[in-house]
């Protein structure tokens, strides 16, 4: 029977799902090192700068109102002005924050528009359960994408992150999803045993990427066998009620619930890479001194009531991480020097700089923890005033992660930021 390309694909059915794809393994780091994390915080409008960027350069500098929270954190964070990823500003570019990349240019680059906590993840791999987890309390920002090029939606409802991450099957379940595994690796042996009668008509450029797919096929099959090894391993145990017994159930109780079962799950080694958004139709009405939407307060004029609101909605985006960032600074790693913040990379940003002009440039971005040797507030110009690309500093946290390169998509060279 003579096969084509839709044919295959056909073929495999549901077993070559994105999630089974994402957890694919390229390289795993010693085994006695103290594991790295990487939390990135993103949203989809920036931030207000003249209340974001400090007035002076280094370390000695006045925290401004939105990184206000994060005062206790100054010695331990890099505050970066004018980095970006060279785009002409408007809405629709900045889901490039975490790849440099749009998705219609990916072809042009290495890693396409992959994003770079998926690059994490996929490094980690099958190494803990879950290679990233990925939260939010409404529709995604579109700042994570796969080696496919596909967004990878986060998780909305609190409750359901809290079943995906903490809650174990029964063992009828357990047998289900067993069964399930086993289907899919002897489907994956049918599939390629279709592909010599696919050759024999294919392209050479269909030659490549058949051969990449059947790449992808094999590294899938070892990933089918890891994920049967966690089937057998019970999650460990967290509370999320504290959150949610008060009389009125606020915002601030549902992102702090996503923060404590990351944190948790950092802990337990569940996931050593996840992302939190706030999105751009998330309502803050419940937050002091917000009566607006987002998207609206973004659009104030300079009028000053209007860039209070703005203000207070970026503050609590600090609060929240600020928060969250003091319970991983109070859990000792075991067997090693520091915190679990001191061994967790934290970025935080967004793919637009200000929603005010819809402006793509000075992204507003800062790092804190991971055992960096933190520079306070930099200007990260070149001599001749051009903006630094943001996937240097991007090369810089792979290297500190375990990936051993030198370059990221866009990148030039690598941010200036050495290991304590």
């Amino acid at each position: 029977m003579k096969s084509t390309r839709r044919t295959v694909l056909k073929g495999l059915g549901g077993a070559l799902t994105l999630p089974l794809l994402e957890t694919l393994s390229l390289a795993a780091p010693s085994q006695s090192d103290v594991p790295t994390r990487f939390l990135v915080v993103g949203n989809p409008f920036g931030a207000h700068p003249d209340h974001f960027f400090p007035k002076e350069v280094g370390k000695n500098f006045t925290v401004p109102p939105t990184l206000q929270p994060l005062e206790w954190l100054k010695d331990r964070m890099t505050i970066i002005s004018h980095t970006d990823h060279n785009m002409v500003s408007g809405h629709g570019r900045e889901i490039s924050f975490l790849s440099g990349v749009l998705p219609a240019d990916a072809q042009a680059f290495p890693e396409k528009n992959m994003s770079l906590d998926q690059l994490f993840a996929r490094h980690v791999g099958s190494q803990v359960r879950y290679p990233s987890v990925g939260a939010a309390l409404d529709g995604g920002i579109r700042m994570s994408w796969t080696a496919n090029g596909v967004e990878k939606l986060p998780i909305t409802d609190p409750q359901e992150l809290f079943d995906h991450l903490f809650l174990n099957l029964t063992p009828g379940e357990k047998a289900a999803r067993r069964k399930l595994l086993e289907r899919n690796g002897s489907l994956l042996d049918a599939v390629g045993s279709q592909f010599d009668s696919v050759l024999q008509d294919a392209s050479k450029g269909d030659r490549e990427r058949i051969d990449q797919f059947q790449t992808s096929l094999r590294e899938l099959e070892r990933s089918l066998s890891d994920r049967t090894t966690w089937l057998d391993r019970d999650k460990p145990s967290f509370d999320i009620s504290g959150h949610f017994t008060q009389p009125e159930v606020t915002i601030a109780n549902k992102y702090d619930a996503i923060f404590d079962m990351i944190a948790y799950a950092f802990e337990t080694d569940l996931t050593r890479v996840a992302s939190v958004e706030f999105p751009a139709s998330l309502s803050y009405t419940d937050i002091d001194g917000v009566n607006r939407s987002y998207h609206g307060c973004t659009h104030n004029g300079r009028k000053e009531d209007l860039v209070s609101e703005l203000v207070a909605i970026e503050t609590f985006q600090t609060e929240r991480l600020s928060r969250c960032l003091k319970k991983l600074d109070s859990i000792q790693e075991p067997n090693a020097d520091g915190s679990m913040l001191d061994h967790t990379i934290v970025l935080f940003g967004s793919g637009m700089g200000y929603g005010g002009t819809h402006s793509n440039r000075d992204l507003p971005i800062f790092v804190a923890g991971g055992g960096f040797q933190h520079r306070g507030h930099v200007d990260a110009r070149d001599n001749s005033g051009q903006n630094m690309p943001l996937c240097n500093l991007y090369v810089t946290l792979m290297q500190r992660f375990g990936i051993d390169r030198d370059s990221f998509n866009t990148s030039t060279g690598a941010f200036e930021l050495d290991i304590a």
